[in-house]
């Protein structure tokens, strides 16, 4: 067994402790060794390596990739970070010309590639998750499409709406969030390596070629922003914050949903736990975990803003804290989305408590008003007649038009495009539908992208 390469004067430090990343930045272990692996393809082209030191370079980062995924790699703290583990062990293996890898590239522009490479991955991961949430969404919605509810302005009954438009209502903004992450990916997807340390290199590297090689749609255009930039992350996190927050707006609601007072959703073990002293509870602890949470997120995009404020170019150290606050919010993110995922097709509404708050007469005071315009009246003349009448007529009357409310039939009257109407609604699901079919086939590029790193590294000796 090869003895311990020697620690490098470059991360030799009394702070060695304080300046290690390693217990962050190892989780971008997969992505550094492609980047390793087209970097040494980039050598040979360059005629900076022979084809036989680039064979064992490559070997040698096969065996890296296959240590780290089984447990077995020497993991040592003392070199500070992913980059200089790997490339020390690789010295270990193959030898005196493990010590080329680094040749014409700087740990600046290698971090930056290995995040890049690492963000493709995971908006991928967190877009299919998203893609079923929204799935679930519309299957829902499809069997509830003339099941009336109570629409809320203020936490106050409204107007009248059915379940299928307010769950398509969720599906939009979750819809929404996959298309930002999506461009997000897409305006992240331009290759930082050859950047080096700020201004390139004297030998003849090729960016643009390595940057194909990874998939990219381009290289850098300015060596001094591609090391620097973290645009790439903000946006991200902000894109998971917005999910986050997005998220909460559903779990509030069905913290309110499952209670007594409004009883829209049955209380079952789907929503959570009992509790531990009242024999009777039933508690939305999911909801409420999904909604507590979210404060991580938002933390989250802002701790990296408060780093990145103010730095000058190019490189800084204060960039090593830029992979934790990422690593937390979709690690966070996408517990939480596994959880609502898992929690809407299990969901149990009340038809009869729905259908009876959407009977409440006061739903259709507007309804009222609008037939009153429609019989000839100005729009303000009407709402204040109907207002008198609202104030003046008890709440167990059949309402300002003294006649019967049928939820049904108001929900039917709301015919008008993206409305709640079963035949607008249907129109929405249709819409939906093939809005839907479109993040996949976007979702399907990422994929090929992700999978191709993965490529890389099996193919590693080719």
């Amino acid at each position: 067994m090869p003895e311990p390469a020697r620690i490098p004067s470059y991360v030799r430090s009394p702070g060695a402790e304080f300046l290690s990343s390693l217990a962050v930045d190892r989780a971008l272990a997969r992505y550094d060794l492609a980047g390793s692996v087209v970097h040494v393809r980039g050598l040979e082209r360059a005629g900076l390596l022979t084809p036989r030191e680039g064979q064992e370079l490559r070997a040698g980062l096969r065996t890296i990739a296959r240590e780290i995924a089984d447990g077995t790699f020497p993991w040592r703290a003392e070199l500070e970070d992913v980059h200089t583990n790997v490339e020390l062990r690789l010295t270990e293996l193959a030898g005196p010309v493990g010590e080329k890898l680094h040749t014409g590239r700087s740990r600046n522009d290698q971090v930056a590639l290995d995040e890049r490479l690492y963000l493709r991955a995971v908006t991928g991961s967190i877009g299919h998750l998203l893609a079923e949430l929204e799935g679930s969404l519309l299957g829902r919605a499809a069997s509830a499409l003339d099941t009336p509810m109570p629409g809320y302005t203020h936490l106050q009954r409204a107007q009248p709406v059915s379940v299928a438009h307010w769950l398509l209502a969720h599906y939009w903004r979750f819809d929404r969030d996959l298309d930002r992450l999506i461009a997000t990916a897409a305006r992240a997807n331009v290759s930082p390596l050859g950047a080096g340390a700020l201004a390139t290199s004297t030998l003849p590297l090729d960016p643009v070629f390595t940057a194909h090689e990874l998939g990219f749609d381009r290289s850098f255009e300015n060596s001094m922003d591609a090391v620097s930039d973290r645009d790439y992350f903000a946006e991200f996190l902000f894109d998971l914050a917005l999910v986050a927050v997005h998220l909460t707006a559903i779990a509030e609601e069905l913290v309110l949903f499952a209670t007594r007072e409004f009883g829209f959703v049955e209380r079952s073990s789907a929503l959570g736990s009992g509790s531990s002293l009242m024999p009777q509870k039933r508690n939305p602890d999911i909801p409420e975990l999904i909604r507590g949470k979210s404060g991580r997120v938002v933390g989250d995009l802002v701790a990296l803003l408060v780093t990145l404020k103010g730095l000058p170019l190019t490189y800084d150290r204060d960039l090593q804290e830029d992979k934790a606050p990422v690593l937390d919010a979709v690690a966070t993110v996408t517990a939480s989305i596994a959880a609502i995922v898992a929690l809407v097709p299990q969901l149990q509404f009340s038809d009869a408590r729905l259908s009876s708050a959407a009977a409440d007469p006061e739903l259709y005071a507007t309804d009222r008003a609008e037939q009153l315009v429609a019989e000839g009246a100005t729009f303000r003349s009407a709402h204040e007649s109907v207002r008198e009448q609202v104030m003046q007529t008890p709440p167990a009357s059949a309402g300002p038009s003294s006649e019967p409310t049928d939820p049904r039939v108001a929900l039917a009257r709301r015919a008008v495009p993206g409305g709640p109407a079963p035949t607008a609604v249907a129109a929405q699901l249709r819409l939906a539908e093939a809005r839907r079919a479109e993040r996949q086939h976007s979702l399907s590029s990422l994929d090929r992208q992700v999978a191709h790193i993965e490529e890389l590294l099996n193919e590693v000796s080719a």
